[in-house]
């Protein structure tokens, strides 16, 4: 199954921040989204954040400073 997906490349922080809190507020226990990102602030808020709001967070790919991350919620 294919994992949802959020591009946020074309956001920077704050507004990136908040539609990824916005986007997995909704998240049952174990649900997954995957996150583009190209901001620098984002970059490191983003993950901060979720880690700390009952995430987990993989990062897949960082490359063409492009960050992928997949968010997990915690149960």
């Amino acid at each position: 199954m294919e994992i949802p997906s959020l591009n946020l490349t074309l956001e920077r922080c704050p507004m990136a921040l908040l539609l990824a809190k916005r986007a997995t507020k909704g998240l049952c226990s174990g649900q997954r989204l995957k996150i583009h990102l190209s901001d620098e602030g984002a970059r490191q808020d983003i993950p901060r954040y979720l880690l700390n709001h009952g995430f987990n967070i993989e990062e897949q790919a960082d490359c063409q400073q492009e960050l992928v991350i997949i968010v997990t919620k915690r149960q």
